[in-house]
């Protein structure tokens, strides 16, 4: 939002939410039934039926670039500012589509009222040529003028701040504007199309392609990572007048006062208005290389739906907890595309990007959904492709790599210990981050609590858990045999005493849960039951009568940068403990792998975490 928003600032449609698409739904049904069923030659327009699948195809073209542009950005490449980008500016950004919706009206609207719109040729070539030279002319020279008198303040302030909100840009900001500013700007780009309507050379191709190339100049410029090579400017010196790069118009965003162009610098060399360092800064970018991080934390796919949360997918999606969407049903083709890419792409890749004070972070992630983990014939590939994160990972000189969901499962790699094992002279330090969930979940008992239920499968967290509750004095209730005999041999004849069997399920409302508990267990719980997870996936939710907490999981300090997703079904700015354990394993300096059998002292680390400025995600009293 604008510092003082003016009149029209509101989009029309805002208040209908993801029903806004229906604004379009009358003039796409009357072009596919006039198409279609209309008996009448005459009414049949090829133009017409086709402006929905070009306005569909548009938002592709978006999405492409916004996923292109993170992908790049998190890895560093001829990135151009560092800047790093919150939730704030996701939010802010997360109507990109209106303009795309207001595309589609115009189309629409503008075929039914202008005559000389109907019928128009798919190919002219002076058609073509008349919107170019009207483009470098009127348009670049117009939209000049009118952006600078943008940067006045009494228009800055009403509507052109709310783009500039946005200091580290992604595509999306490119078109990031309050209505009454896109509407100014729809009129100026209109001139070249209404000069071809009227004077009769008009073409589905000048059209379409004129749409294109705005697109892909608006995105390009706000992506926020230099991709224009030298050669080109070396062959023909004058493209430096006629095509502006990333790295030029990311000057405008930091600098506000230089670099006002469109998409053509010439009008700011002809006015005196190029920022000194364009040049600088574009060279700069081309030569940097992709960055080191100092942690990386290596996660995987979840469910099929988990590729359009990522970084990498629905920006909008990804700065929200996992949660089904109906529609994503619709994109089962992309799914189904997906699915087959992971048995094929055979390397990890990076998603996302974060500063922690001084320390570079990265999350890379396997190319593996979670049910790829349970197939037999898939562990040995899995198992080699977390081998080569972690042989990467020292080649390079990263400190420490930790393994996160799956990709530390014991009888995929013994919780990390196969590679520690195999490669011992391994610098990176690799970490499973059990003793930080152990410390977690401690954590998150309420005070006062006596007794606990220990259900789901007994993991390494869990051993952990139930030995320090027993040696703390607390009761540790288990209504499987096999699992009281195997934690009872673990303890000392003196904590052993609080190791309790039983056949009850009403013992306590305190229930520690893994992996394993099915359903009905849960409905056996006694009513106001806490259910604390120890396990990497969130239980599924089957009582509305208790309270259900989050994997082991900690608040991230303000610190924490370049924050714009959230990690899986997390709450935002929340990061799961064994991601964590990975970060506090550099900053404390910690000179050795915690992975395997082997455990950090978990006091040690929850105290360390602590002190890093992570905060506790839940603690309660007990009744």
């Amino acid at each position: 939002m604008a510092t003082k928003p003016g009149i029209l600032t509101e989009w029309p449609w805002a208040g209908l939410g993801n029903l806004k698409y229906l604004v379009l739904a009358p003039f796409a049904c009357h072009s596919i039934y006039t198409f279609f069923m209309s008996r009448d030659e005459s009414q049949r327009d090829m133009f017409y039926i086709l402006v929905l699948p070009f306005t569909l195809s548009r938002m592709i073209h978006y999405q492409l670039w916004i996923s292109i542009s993170r992908y790049r950005t998190a890895k560093g490449n001829n990135r151009i500012i560092d800047k790093s980008i919150e939730f704030d500016q996701v939010d802010r950004e997360s109507n990109w589509d209106d303009q795309i919706i207001l595309f589609g009206l115009v189309y629409y609207i503008g075929y039914l009222i202008v005559e000389q719109a109907h019928h128009m040729p798919v190919w002219r070539t002076d058609g073509i040529i008349i919107t170019a030279l009207i483009h470098i002319g009127p348009v670049e020279f117009l939209y000049y003028w009118f952006h600078r008198a943008l940067h006045h303040h009494f228009l800055y302030s009403r509507y052109h701040s709310h783009h500039h909100s946005s200091i580290a840009t992604e595509p999306i900001t490119a078109v990031i504007h309050p209505f009454a500013e896109l509407l100014a700007y729809y009129m100026l780009f209109s001139i070249p199309v209404f000069t071809t309507v009227f004077t009769g050379t008009v073409s589905m191709a000048s059209l379409g392609a004129y749409a294109i190339y705005l697109d892909f100049m608006n995105l390009m410029g706000h992506c926020n990572f230099e991709l224009i090579p030298k050669w080109m400017f070396s062959i023909f010196p004058p493209l430096k007048y006629l095509m502006y790069t990333p790295s030029y118009h990311s000057l405008h965003h930091t600098q506000f006062r230089t670099n006002y162009s469109l998409f053509m610098p010439m009008y700011d060399y002809l006015y005196g208005s190029v920022d000194k360092s364009s040049d600088t800064l574009y060279e700069k970018s081309l030569e940097r290389e992709a960055e080191v991080p100092d942690v990386v934390h290596l996660t995987h796919l979840t469910t099929l739906e988990s590729i359009y949360h990522l970084r990498l997918g629905f920006a909008s999606l990804a700065s929200k907890p996992h949660a089904s969407k109906w529609y994503l049903l619709l994109m089962w083709p992309v799914t189904l595309c997906s699915i087959v890419l992971t048995w094929i792409y055979g390397h990890t890749f990076v998603v996302e990007r974060n500063l922690f004070k001084n320390l570079k972070l990265q999350t890379w992630a396997i190319p593996k959904y979670r049910i790829q983990y349970f197939m037999q014939w898939q562990r040995e590939s899995i198992s080699n492709l977390i081998e080569e994160a972690i042989i990467e990972a020292d080649q390079k000189g990263i400190k420490v790599l930790s393994l996160g969901l799956l990709n530390q499962a014991k009888q995929l790699n013994s919780h990390g210990e196969f590679y520690v094992k195999r490669y011992l002279h391994l610098k990176v330090k690799v970490v499973d981050g059990s003793s930080l969930a152990v410390a977690v979940v401690l954590n998150s008992i309420p005070e006062g609590t006596s007794q606990v239920v220990l259900r789901g499968s007994l993991s390494k967290v869990a051993i952990s858990i139930a030995l320090a509750l027993c040696q703390g004095e607390i009761q540790v209730v288990t209504l499987n045999r096999d699992d009281y005999r195997r934690l009872k041999a673990k303890l000392t004849p003196e904590a052993a005493t609080n190791m309790v069997l039983s056949n009850s399920y009403n013992v306590s409302k305190t229930w520690l849960v893994g992996d394993g508990l099915s359903d009905d267990e849960q409905l056996k719980a006694p009513k106001g039951t806490l259910f604390i997870p120890f396990s990497q996936f969130p239980l599924r939710k089957v009582r509305k009568d208790c309270f259900y907490f989050n994997t082991p999981a900690m608040i991230a300090p303000k610190h924490l940068e370049n924050v714009d997703s959230c990690e899986n079904w997390l709450p935002r700015r929340v990061m799961s403990a064994w991601r964590i354990a990975g970060i506090v394993h550099a900053l404390e300096g910690w000179n050795e792998h915690d992975c395997g059998e082997m455990m950090i002292d978990v006091e040690k680390v929850w105290k360390a975490s602590l002190s890093h400025g992570f905060c506790s995600l839940t603690k309660i009293s007990a009744a």
